[in-house]
C-alpha cells in the first residue's frame, strides 16, 4: 500500500480507526444509470471528476463541490445549500455531506464530528458495498476525518472549511456572512449574551454549557434601558446574542417594538470590530406580538428577511414564531404561516390558562446545532424536548 499523502494542517487530528478499503474499485465494465456513470467517466473516459457533478452524475457543472473534489450542477448546488446545516434531534446532521439527499446514512463516530453519508455516494465513489462493510464495523470515522485525504474516488479538499466559506459567499442568496468553521482542537466554549428570554436550559442540554460551569459564559439581562456599550465591552465578548419579544399573553413594561430596537441597539455593541476573523452569531425571535410593520422595521435594521417555526401537532399549528437570524440554515427551517392561521394563535393565546407545550425557546432550540461547527460543546443526551 502506497504512503498516506502529508495530512493538511487545517484537518481533524488523528485517532484510533478502522479504515475502508478502496482497493476493489475497479473500471465497471460499462456504465449504469445514474451516478454509476461517474466511475466508468472517471475509470474508462478518463474524464476529471471536477467535469461530472459528484452528487448527481450530471455533466451540467454549475460549481464545484466544496468538500470534495467533484463538480456540482445548480440543482444539487440548491439542495446543499439548504441542507448541509441541518441537524436532527441526536445532534447530527440530517443529510448526506456530500449530496445532502440519502435516505439511509452512515454516521461518522467521531464524537467531535456530526456528519453522515448516504450508502449511494459511499457505494458510488468509494467502492461498491462499501457501505455494508461500513454497517459491520464497530468505530468507522468519515472521509473528512480520515487522516488521509483519498478514499476511492472520493478526495477531501485541502483547506475544505476555506471552500465551505467561500462557496457560501458565492453561491448562496443571503447577504449575511458565512464564517469559516473551525478545526475542534481550535474550538472554545460558546459566550452567550441572551436578552429578555432566557435560553440556558436550551443551551445546556444541547452541550454548549455545561451543568454548573462558570455563570460568566452566559450574561441573561431582562432590560437593557440602562445598558452602555462600556457594559456590553467589559462583560464581553460574546459569540452569541439573543433576545426575543414577550410571549403573547404574557404582561411587559414596554411596547413590542421596543424589544426589537433595544436588541438592535446591544447587537452593534456585541459585534466585534470590523475585520475581526471571530465567528458571531445572533437570533432575534418574535413571539407572534410585532405588528406587520413592526416586523418590516426587523427586516430593514437587522438585514435579513424573518423565518416562520411552527410547531405543529398532526394538522393544527400550536405555537409559532418569527425569527432573524445569521446562524446557518435557520432559514432553511422556514415553514409559512396563513394569516388566519396567525390570527388564530393570537386569540387562542389570549384564552389559555397556561402557557403552550413547547415554549418560544424550545421551538428555535434545534436552530443553535449548527454552532458545534465553532464552539465547543459537551457530552449530553440530545432530546427533542427538555
Amino acid at each position: 500500500m502506497a504512503a498516506a499523502p502529508v495530512l493538511d494542517l487545517e484537518e481533524e487530528p488523528s485517532m484510533d480507526i478502522i479504515l475502508v478499503d478502496s482497493s476493489e474499485l475497479s473500471s465497471p465494465p460499462s456504465p449504469g444509470p445514474s451516478r454509476d456513470l461517474i466511475a466508468y467517466e472517471v475509470k474508462v473516459n478518463q474524464r476529471d471528476i471536477e467535469d461530472m457533478c459528484i452528487c448527481c452524475g450530471s455533466f451540467q457543472v454549475h460549481t464545484q463541490h466544496p468538500l470534495f473534489e467533484g463538480g456540482m450542477c445548480a440543482a444539487c448546488k440548491d439542495k446543499f445549500l439548504s441542507c448541509l446545516f441541518l441537524y436532527d434531534d441526536d445532534g447530527n446532521q440530517s443529510y448526506c455531506s456530500i449530496c445532502c439527499s440519502g435516505e439511509t446514512l452512515l454516521i461518522c463516530e467521531n464524537p467531535d464530528c456530526t456528519r453522515c453519508y448516504c450508502f449511494e455516494c459511499v457505494d458510488t465513489l468509494v467502492s461498491p458495498r462499501t457501505s455494508e462493510k461500513v454497517q459491520a464495523m464497530s468505530n468507522w470515522v468519515c472521509f473528512l476525518c480520515l487522516p488521509f485525504p483519498r478514499s476511492g474516488l472520493l478526495q477531501r479538499r485541502r483547506k475544505w472549511r476555506g471552500w465551505l466559506k467561500a462557496f457560501y459567499d458565492q453561491e448562496a442568496e443571503s447577504p449575511l456572512e458565512m464564517y469559516k468553521t473551525v478545526p475542534v482542537w481550535k474550538r472554545e466554549p460558546v459566550r452567550v449574551l441572551s436578552l429578555f428570554g432566557d435560553i440556558k436550559k436550551e443551551l445546556t442540554t444541547l452541550g454548549f454549557l455545561e451543568n454548573g460551569s462558570d455563570p460568566g459564559r452566559l450574561k441573561h439581562l431582562d432590560d437593557v434601558t440602562n445598558t452602555v456599550r462600556r457594559d456590553v465591552e467589559e462583560w464581553g465578548p460574546f459569540d452569541l446574542v439573543y433576545g426575543s419579544t414577550p410571549p403573547l399573553g404574557h404582561a411587559c413594561d414596554h411596547p413590542p417594538g421596543w424589544y426589537l430596537f433595544q436588541f438592535h441597539r446591544v447587537l452593534q455593541y456585541a459585534r466585534p470590530r470590523p475585520g475581526s476573523p471571530q465567528a458571531f452569531f445572533w437570533m432575534f425571535v418574535d413571539n407572534l406580538v410585532l405588528t406587520e410593520d413592526d416586523r418590516a422595521v426587523a427586516t430593514r435594521f437587522l438585514e435579513t428577511d424573518p423565518v416562520t417555526i411552527q410547531d405543529v401537532c398532526g394538522r393544527a399549528v400550536r405555537n409559532a414564531v418569527h425569527v432573524w437570524s445569521n446562524i446557518p440554515a435557520v432559514k432553511s427551517r422556514h415553514s409559512a404561516l396563513f394569516s388566519q392561521e396567525e390570527s388564530f394563535l393570537r386569540a387562542q393565546d389570549r384564552q389559555r390558562a397556561k402557557p403552550p407545550a413547547r415554549g418560544p425557546a424550545k421551538l428555535v432550540k434545534n436552530c443553535f446545532l449548527p454552532l458545534r461547527e465553532y464552539f465547543k460543546y459537551f457530552s449530553t443526551e440530545f432530546t427533542s424536548s427538555l
